[in-house]
C-alpha cells in the first residue's frame, strides 16, 4: 500500500528526507548470505611422469620435457611445432571456426544479463500521456446551461442542447524503486558476473578444444600422405620383383608360383595405397569444418610427416589450476552458486518499495505546462512473508546443495587434470621410447629385404622368402608412420591438457566483464 507523505512545512520535508536517507544508507550495508572463499586444492609437488627419474634411461633421442620445469607455454602455442600451414589453419580458425563464434556469443549474452542484474539498482520511470475529448447527453445536464466547469477545475465544457464536451490532457509520471536492503540485487549482480567469467572461460576451453582438433586432423592427415609415400614406394618396388619374377621364369630359373606370388604382393599392395585416400579425405574435410570453409572448396597439398615433437615445458602442477580454462569455469561456477545462495538467503527479509507519482494534468494545452496543472504523490509500503510452509528454507538448502556439488565437480576437474597431463606425458615418454626402437627395426628389416632378394637372385632361395622379407620391411615401416603421428597427436594432447597459452589472468574480472576491453581480450585471445 503506498501511503502519501503529510505536507506539513518544508523543515518537516528536510527532517523527513533526511531520515529516510540514513535509514537507506544503514540497511543497504546489510548483505545476507555466505562470503565466497576461492577452494584450497592441495597439488603435488610435481609430475610424476615428468620428473628427470623418468628419464634417467633413455635413448638421448627420445622425448624429453623443456627444462627449466617450471616454464610454461605462452600465447600461440602450435608454433613450437614449426609448421607454416599449421601457423596459417589456426590463425583462421580463430577467426572463422563456428562453435568459437557460438560460445563467443553466449559469452555477450551473459554480459547482456549482468547488465540486466545492474538495472534492479535504479529507480523505474514510467508515463502513460494520454488525450481525452468527450460528450455526456444533455438529459443529464439539463438546456440552457451556457458553461460548465469540472470539480477539480481541470475540465471545462459547454452545454449545449446537444450537451457537454470536455477536454483532459494528462502527462502522468510514475516513479518506483525497491532499495537493496539486503544485498538480494548485488548478490544478483555477482550471479550473473560470475556466470558471464564461467561463460569466457568456457569459450576459451572451446577454442583450445577446436585448435588442438584442428593440430590433431593436421598431424593425422600428414600421416596418411606419409603412408601414402611408403606404400607408393612399396608398390614401385613390388612392381620391380614382378618384372624379375617373369624375367627369372622366362629363362627358366624360377616356375609360375613365384610369379603368381609376386602378383598378389603387388596387387595387394596397390589396394591398400589406394584405400589409404579414404582416410586422408576425411581428415580434409575435417580440417575445413574446423576453419568455416565447405568440405567442397578446401584442400591441402600432400606433404609428408617429418615434424618432430618438440620439447614442451610441463610445469609444476601447482600452476595447472591457473592455465587450464576448464578448471577456471570451474571455480567460478562455485562463485556464481555462492552468490544465488546470497539471493535466496534475502528473500527472508522484507522488501521495501519506495514509489511516487506526479504530472501535469489540463483541459487546454495552453495550462497543460503551467504550475495550477501539477499533481504528485509519494509513498512507501514494505512487503514480508509471514508462512510459507519451509519453502524459503528447502530453497536455501537446494542451493547449498547445488554449491556442494559445484565444488566437488571442480575437484574433479582438477584431479582430471592431473590425471591428463600425467597419461599424455607418460604417452610421449614410452612413444618416443617406441620410436627408437622400431628405427632400428625397420633397419634390420631392410638389411633382411636385402639379403633375401640377393639369395633368390642368384637361385639360393625361393621367392616366399622375399615376400616374408618385404612384409616385415613393410609392417615395420607402417608402425614407424603410426608411431610417429601418435606421438604428435600425443604431443598436441599435453598442450591441451597444460591449457595451451593461456592464464586465468586473461580472464575478465568480475567487475569489468562489461567492458569494452573486456570484450576486446576475449575475442582476440591468443
Amino acid at each position: 500500500m503506498i501511503k502519501n507523505f503529510p505536507h506539513s512545512s518544508a523543515s518537516g520535508h528536510t527532517i523527513a528526507a533526511a531520515g529516510l536517507t540514513l535509514m537507506l544508507a544503514l540497511l543497504s550495508g546489510c548483505h545476507v548470505g555466505p562470503k565466497y572463499v576461492a577452494p584450497n586444492m592441495p597439488a603435488p609437488p610435481e609430475f610424476k611422469e615428468a620428473a628427470p627419474a623418468a628419464y634417467a634411461n633413455a635413448p638421448d633421442q627420445s622425448w624429453k620435457p623443456a627444462q627449466p620445469q617450471d616454464a610454461v607455454l605462452k600465447g600461440k602455442w602450435w608454433e613450437a611445432f614449426n609448421e607454416p600451414e599449421l601457423n596459417a589453419l589456426e590463425e583462421q580458425l580463430d577467426i572463422d571456426n563456428q562453435n568459437i563464434a557460438q560460445y563467443f556469443q553466449n559469452f555477450m549474452a551473459a554480459r547482456a544479463v549482468v547488465r540486466e542484474a545492474r538495472s534492479q539498482y535504479y529507480p523505474t520511470l514510467t508515463t502513460d500521456p494520454s488525450y481525452t475529448r468527450a460528450k455526456s447527453p444533455a438529459t443529464l445536464h439539463g438546456a440552457g446551461t451556457t458553461s460548465s466547469t469540472s470539480s477539480n477545475g481541470s475540465a471545462t465544457g459547454v452545454t449545449t442542447s446537444s450537451g457537454i464536451t470536455s477536454t483532459v490532457m494528462s502527462l502522468p509520471f510514475d516513479v518506483s524503486w525497491e532499495p537493496d536492503l539486503w544485498g538480494k540485487i548485488s548478490n544478483t549482480v555477482r550471479e550473473y558476473q560470475n556466470a558471464a567469467q564461467v561463460s569466457a572461460a568456457e569459450l576459451e576451453n572451446e577454442r583450445l578444444t577446436e585448435q588442438a582438433d584442428l593440430a590433431e586432423y593436421y598431424f593425422e592427415l600428414r600421416g596418411q600422405d606419409a603412408l601414402q609415400a611408403l606404400y607408393d614406394q612399396t608398390v614401385k618396388a613390388d612392381q620391380q620383383s614382378l618384372d624379375l619374377t617373369k624375367a627369372l621364369y622366362e629363362t627358366g630359373i624360377d616356375n609360375d608360383e613365384s610369379v603368381a606370388q609376386a602378383e598378389v604382393t603387388l596387387e595387394n599392395a596397390q589396394e591398400v595405397s589406394t584405400g589409404i585416400a579414404t582416410d586422408r579425405a576425411i581428415y580434409e574435410h575435417a580440417i575445413a569444418t574446423l576453419i568455416g570453409k565447405p568440405a567442397s572448396t578446401f584442400s591441402l597439398p600432400v606433404k609428408s610427416l617429418t615434424t618432430p615433437v618438440p620439447a614442451i615445458p610441463i610445469g609444476i602442477p601447482s600452476q595447472l589450476l591457473q592455465r587450464r580454462p576448464d578448471v577456471a569455469a570451474a571455480e567460478r561456477t562455485m562463485a556464481e552458486a555462492n552468490a544465488l545462495i546470497g539471493v535466496e538467503t534475502a528473500a527472508y527479509y522484507p522488501n521495501l518499495t519506495l514509489a511516487g507519482s506526479g504530472g501535469l494534468e489540463s483541459s487546454a494545452i495552453s495550462t497543460l505546462f503551467s504550475t495550477p496543472a501539477l499533481f504528485w504523490s509519494v509513498g512507501a509500503s514494505a512487503a514480508e512473508t509471514i508462512f510459507d510452509a519451509g519453502l524459503r528454507r528447502a530453497t536455501v538448502d537446494q542451493y547449498k546443495a547445488q554449491y556442494n556439488a559445484d565444488a566437488a565437480a571442480y575437484k574433479q576437474t582438477v584431479l582430471t587434470a592431473f590425471q591428463q597431463v600425467e597419461d599424455y606425458t607418460s604417452t610421449l615418454r614410452v612413444t618416443s621410447g617406441q620410436i627408437q626402437q622400431e628405427a632400428i627395426a625397420v633397419k634390420s628389416a631392410q638389411r633382411y629385404l636385402d639379403i633375401a632378394n640377393s639369395r633368390y637372385e642368384t637361385g639360393l632361395d625361393p621367392y616366399l622368402n622375399v615376400i616374408s622379407a618385404e612384409t616385415t620391411l613393410l609392417s615395420d615401416q607402417q608402425t614407424a608412420v603410426t608411431l610417429h603421428v601418435s606421438e604428435m597427436t600425443a604431443a598436441v594432447e599435453l598442450v591441451q591438457a597444460l591449457g595451451g597459452g593461456w592464464n586465468v589472468t586473461q580472464l575478465p574480472a568480475a567487475d569489468k566483464v562489461n567492458t569494452p576491453a573486456a570484450q576486446t581480450a576475449v575475442a582476440n585471445t591468443p
